[in-house]
């Protein structure tokens, strides 16, 4: 141990913990902005310096570690004075147009401005104009150049976590800034729409394609019905939005709330989970039973983002894809057509918006072969930060509201469909069900946790289940870094599985890029999907196969999974696009 003084502190530290580390373990604040532990420690902004004794210079807390002695500053008057001008000369390349940032209140350079009392930027604005500005309004990531402060932290988690390296520096000296790697347009790129680098973005400088426009303007229309489904992850995630932890507000009121917005109807996306389980386990059986996956396995295809990489990186792995729709499209698929006919409406006037935790959303519902003689699927998709901005023009007290329940009949969904918001539940849920199909009859419910992510697994999860004497070998994987690691494997033949799941983002949707930020760098996915697993653990319903909206639905009008209807209506073709790299 090594034992060092801050700010009068006597604090003892394990050797090599950086002087950050050390001051935080002591409850000691140093403001920082480029500083992401484990993936960005170049000490880009300054903002972190501290004073030394005995040292002549400042120096950058994020990167340096402690020695035996040493004695600290964290907030002297020479570190104050610095700190406060490295900030004034971040903000006179910034644009400080607060009000209309979608990060005011928590933006990690606004709070960094504010606890130093910057009233003032003594230097000379530098904002790019004309061309070096623009960026299209029509791509689902928005990136605005002047709001970008330079910390490399997009760079560095696009490149180590998500090993895609979209974004790289560009230009030098005064002039340097971020922007697409080499020299593309982002329509060009194959960025995966993850929205990790919106996540991990301290400013504004990245967000989501605003859509509330849009849906306002539906909510009003008199002649649309709205028709509105919320994914599983968004539940335990939008309190955040509101200052309040994970899982302390209920999606209860979340549909309380959707209807003051003026919302006809507000559906679980957990249904369509079921749905999807139900589609995507008997294709698994089918395709074991035909020999399909003995040498190469099924990958899950609820996540769009991992879609979109497997299909930039490793095009000629695109037919090993599952071809059922994602559990968004299939419950748009299933509002216009047998939701539709039980409302007595006409399908063309069905508007219909889905609330996700994930960017990625927008462009899979933009999708050729997501779509039907009446438009889209589904019309309008918005994160849960964009459905939380909604909700603060609309002046709706969260606090207050009373819970109000989800329509029926796609209303209903179980545990199996909860947990997929977390990483392994889309696995877990199909194994819970394709035991069923084999057997007639239900295996425990928690048979198949092996396969959840306990926070602590490095590349991936991977576990062998029996299905009635056929030995299914299964991964779990969550990040593109990972997803990448494992596919490479799957080449080299070192791993063998029958099916496996990904997700782009760490942890799941849980993780998503579409989820509140609240300025701080804790990672969330962990807990909110341990609020996931605990809702499936309460439920009534712990099997896909048991929701009895589900079996409606295949009764009235899809005869059976993976029946000619069900192929038509819940499956799409994967091939029928590309990336842009790849045409």
């Amino acid at each position: 141990m090594v034992t060092v003084t801050i700010n009068g502190v006597s604090v003892s530290v394990p050797e090599g913990t950086t002087i950050l580390d050390a001051a935080a373990s002591a409850r000691i604040e140093i403001p920082n902005l480029c500083y992401l532990k484990d993936i960005n420690e170049i000490s880009a902004c300054r903002v972190c310096c501290v004073e030394i004794e005995g040292e002549g210079k400042l120096v950058p807390s994020c990167n340096n570690v402690v020695s035996e002695g040493m004695v600290i500053h964290t907030n002297s008057p020479r570190v104050r004075e610095a700190r406060r001008t490295n900030v004034e000369l971040i903000l006179s390349q910034h644009d400080n147009k607060c009000a209309t940032c979608v990060r005011s209140g928590t933006c990690r350079l606004q709070k960094v401005a504010n606890d130093l009392g910057v009233l003032r930027i003594p230097y000379p604005s530098d904002l790019a104009r004309g061309k070096k500005a623009f960026w299209t309004t029509t791509f689902p990531l928005y990136r605005d150049t002047n709001k970008c402060i330079k910390c490399m932290r997009c760079v560095q988690v696009c490149d180590k976590v998500q090993s895609l390296s979209v974004w790289d520096v560009s230009g030098s000296g005064s002039r340097t800034t971020i922007d697409v790697s080499g020299n593309r347009f982002i329509k060009e790129s194959d960025c995966s729409l993850c929205g990790q680098c919106i996540t991990h973005c301290p400013t504004g400088a990245l967000r989501e394609r605003d859509d509330t426009a849009k849906a306002f303007a539906a909510l009003a229309a008199p002649d649309k019905v709205t028709v509105v489904q919320i994914a599983p992850a968004v539940r335990t995630a939008w309190g955040e939005a509101f200052g309040m932890e994970s899982g302390s507000v209920t999606v209860g009121q979340l549909v309380a709330a959707l209807r003051q917005m003026g919302a006809d109807y507000v559906f679980d996306t957990t249904f369509s989970a079921d749905l999807t389980i139900m589609e995507e386990g008997t294709e698994l059986l089918h395709r074991l039973q035909a020999g399909d996956l003995s040498s190469q396995p099924m990958f899950t295809s609820c996540c769009p983002g991992w879609v979109r990489f497997l299909k930039s990186q490793f095009p000629e792995m695109t037919g090993r894809l599952s071809t059922a729709k994602s559990p968004q499209q299939m419950f748009g698929a299933v509002a216009k057509t047998w939701l539709a006919k039980r409302l007595g409406v006409d399908p063309k006037n069905i508007f219909s918006i889905s609330v996700m935790p994930c960017v990625a959303k927008k462009a899979e519902s933009e999708l050729p072969g997501m779509q039907s003689e009446v438009g889209c699927d589904v019309d309008l998709v918005l994160t849960t930060r964009e459905l939380a901005r909604m909700m603060r023009a609309e002046n709706i007290a969260v606090p207050s509201l009373e819970e109000s329940a989800f329509d029926s009949p796609l209303g209903d969904g179980s545990g199996a469909g909860v947990i997929f918001g977390a990483t392994g539940g889309v696995m877990e849920a199909a194994l819970r069900t394709a035991y069923f199909l084999v057997t007639g009859e239900n295996p425990p419910a928690d048979a198949f946790r092996e396969v959840r992510d306990d926070g602590r697994s490095k590349g991936w999860r991977e576990a062998t289940f029996d299905l009635a004497g056929t030995p299914v070998r299964c991964a779990v994987a969550s990040g593109l870094g990972n997803a990448r690691r494992l596919i490479r494997a799957l080449r080299r033949g070192e791993v063998q599985y029958e099916f496996v799941e990904v997700m782009a983002c760490p942890g799941g949707c849980a993780g998503g890029g579409g989820q509140p930020v609240d300025g701080s760098d804790r990672e969330k996915a962990a807990p909110r999907g341990a609020v996931l697993y605990d809702l499936d653990r309460k439920a009534e319903l712990r099997f896909s196969h048991e929701n009895p909206a589900v079996q409606a639905l295949y009764q009235e009008y899809l005869d059976a999974p993976c029946s000619e209807k069900a192929e038509h209506l819940l499956h799409c073709d994967h091939f029928a696009w590309q990336m842009p790299q790849n045409r």
